[in-house]
């Protein structure tokens, strides 16, 4: 027998012969079918370690768990709260999907955008799911942003933010969530395409189509404006889960129009169900947002459309002290910090309520109301050896004034 004949594989023992291929070491060889289960073995413990990085930082929940934790922050907005939770939960679904899937279906993206009035608590939904979900989130304005090669921030420095609220882990920044306020602001501002550069509207509108649907974008870490020395960090925008929120003031209107609201003749009638006038943004549907001013390209990158109730009274009043971390709760703990045993009388939170509704203040203007009617106190009492503090309507009443309210309905 020759000595060729005597080599075999360190790892299953077959004779050279058996093989195809003998692949010699230092001290061992190992045949073609050993290499081969062994890539096997290699590839998926790879496909596991990579499944279990996403599952370790990211806790996804079902949607009704989802929901569950929406609430005990939000008041209300029930049916936002269940589109956002289905959306958020088939998006991550999709992060987790293997990449080995037999049937090839791809998941694609479920971005949200979110119609409402100012301080109705579009933000809050957005950031509250982020911190459930512990991932990197990042809230943008949209009316800085303007079209490439004009002043004001390009489109990648909505990712320079993710990127700073990730600790500049690419990895982790690419299943965060971007919150792109305003987005209403960069509207076309006509029914027809612009014959001069809309650069701050449509220009925007176009700019972001890339991103929202997902590709590598060179981004400056710092941020600020490119320049050819700068170094560059590729994210890819395939998996970051982007809601565009916006006021779109006057689009009642446009609804109310395609309602047809106006009925004419002596016979003629609205539709058998009644129409709630006071909340139109129910009704919203792609087609308004189309005629408002957003480009068909951009609505269809926003495929989940949900819209946030104006607030009531009752609502208001339930922000104020039913939350987890409510407005109350908040002041409560920062007497409690001086010793001092802090409460309002019913009196005083309804009186809060009404100023707020009746100087259309929103959510907003609650905090600035107690801000107003607690700052002496806040002054005061960490010096002095009062251990309690209760607020009634009268003193409320007092902290109160004209021209303190008119102070707070312009800032808000």
């Amino acid at each position: 027998m020759s000595k060729e004949e005597n080599l075999q594989c360190s790892f299953c023992g077959r004779k050279k012969p058996e093989t195809d291929l003998l692949i010699a070491g230092l001290d061992a060889h190992i045949c073609d079918r050993c290499i081969e289960q062994a890539h096997g073995i290699v590839e998926e413990e790879i496909s596991d370690a990579s499944k279990s990085t996403i599952s370790k930082d990211l806790t996804l929940k079902k949607p009704l768990q989802i929901k569950e934790f929406l609430d005990q922050y939000i008041i209300g907005q029930d049916q936002t709260k269940k589109s956002m939770s289905v959306a958020v939960y088939n998006h991550y679904k999709r992060l987790l999907q293997t990449k080995n899937d037999e049937d090839e279906v791809e998941i694609e993206k479920s971005n949200i955008i979110l119609v409402g009035e100012t301080g109705t608590g579009k933000t809050l939904v957005a950031r509250t799911i982020a911190k459930m979900l512990n991932v990197p989130f990042s809230i943008v304005d949209a009316t800085v942003l303007t079209q490439a090669g004009y002043v004001g921030e390009d489109v990648e420095s909505i990712l320079s933010r993710l990127l700073q609220a990730a600790d500049y882990d690419v990895e982790k920044a690419e299943r965060g969530i971007v919150f792109i306020d305003e987005i209403d602001k960069i509207a076309r501002k006509g029914d027809n395409p612009s014959i001069t550069r809309d650069v701050s509207g449509e220009g925007v509108q176009q700019a972001l189509l890339k991103l929202l649907e997902g590709t590598v974008v060179n981004v400056a870490p710092k941020g600020g404006r490119k320049h050819p020395e700068q170094k560059f960090v590729e994210v890819n925008t395939q998996e970051i889960l982007f809601i565009a929120g916006g006021a779109f003031s006057g689009i009642d209107r446009l609804i109310s129009k395609r309602l047809n609201m106006q009925a004419v003749g002596y016979s003629a009638s609205i539709d058998d169900d009644k129409i709630d006038e006071d909340n139109l943004l129910q009704y919203i549907i792609p087609s308004d947002l189309k005629s408002f001013g957003l480009i068909p390209e951009i609505i269809g990158r926003l495929p989940v459309l949900s819209y946030m109730n104006p607030l009531d009274a009752k609502t208001l009043r339930a922000i104020l002290t039913e939350p987890k971390n409510s407005i109350i709760k908040q002041y409560t703990k920062l007497f409690a910090m001086d010793d001092v045993a802090f409460s309002m009388t019913e009196g005083a939170l309804e009186y809060i309520v009404d100023k707020a509704v009746e100087y259309k203040l929103g959510a907003r203007g609650l905090r600035s109301l107690c801000e107003a009617i607690l700052t002496d106190a806040m002054f005061d009492l960490p010096s002095s050896d009062e251990k309690e503090f209760i607020v009634d309507k009268e003193y409320a009443a007092s902290k109160i004034t004209k021209s303190a309210l008119k102070k707070l309905k312009a800032a808000s």
